[in-house]
């Protein structure tokens, strides 16, 4: 039987919704300006986020628990923007296509960068630092390796990472994509998409439901602060959860 035989007998395989569903970027504006959004994501911390997304039945928005804070940070919030690389041993093209990345890498982003699982270069260190926060970007997170540590920390701009070690990226690995659908762990990371984190971790929230989710978190946080009031003034833990509270 030919290759056309067996597609007229089996047909072929659809995969147009699974396309649209990973490789579409939402790209409609918020119904509030972006910085006021982030500014108020910046209130909130990352578990009475995941709690509400946990409510939206989206179970897989924290980022693996290997990738860390560099310092114990308060919320940071930007909008995603996607780096892929791979371990290469070849280098002719990486610097130009580094220089592209860079260049496309707008205020206000949190980068997200996928590793593709290498564990022996380092992606981000204190010249991507630098000029990641001369371009006003808010944040990054790699899955993988950084190094010039003492110099990210001077510069006080934060980082999640995996590992640290003193390895260059050159002749070790390449940038392949940016700006693309990126997997880290099990969630899938979007260009645009609303990215936080803080102390405990990196969470994603689907930019589609970002304002909605934002409304939602802003509910549960003002319900903690009248917990906290009625466990600091002796309520008993029944008095509580029939006033609705939770623990």
């Amino acid at each position: 039987m030919s290759i056309n035989q067996y597609k007229k007998e089996v047909g072929m395989m659809n995969l147009e919704n699974l396309i649209k569903w990973r490789e579409f970027q939402e790209k409609q504006p918020f119904p509030i300006p972006e910085k006021e959004l982030l500014a108020r994501y910046e209130k909130l911390y990352t578990g009475a986020v995941n709690d509400v997304l946990r409510e939206f039945c989206l179970l897989n928005q924290a980022l693996p628990g290997h990738i860390l804070p560099l310092r114990e940070y308060h919320t940071v919030a930007g909008i995603a923007f996607t780096v892929k690389s791979a371990p290469n041993a070849m280098i002719s093209g990486e610097m130009d296509f580094r220089v592209k990345m860079l260049d496309e890498m707008h205020e206000d982003a949190f980068v997200l960068w996928d590793t593709s699982s290498d564990l022996q270069a380092t992606l981000w260190g204190g010249v991507m630092t630098a000029t990641a926060k001369g371009k006003k970007a808010k944040a990054a997170c790699i899955d993988g390796g950084i190094r010039d540590t003492h110099q990210i920390l001077e510069a006080d701009f934060p980082v999640f990472y995996k590992y640290r070690i003193s390895n260059g990226s050159l002749g070790r690995c390449l940038i392949t994509q940016f700006q693309v659908t990126i997997v880290i762990g099990q969630v899938t990371i979007k260009p645009g998409d609303v990215v936080m984190g803080d102390i405990d971790g990196v969470l994603v929230v689907p930019r589609g439901l970002a304002y909605d989710i934002l409304l939602r978190a802003e509910e549960i946080i003002n319900n903690e602060k009248k917990i906290f009031e009625w466990v600091k003034q002796g309520d008993s833990v029944k008095d509580i959860t029939d006033k609705g509270g939770y623990f």
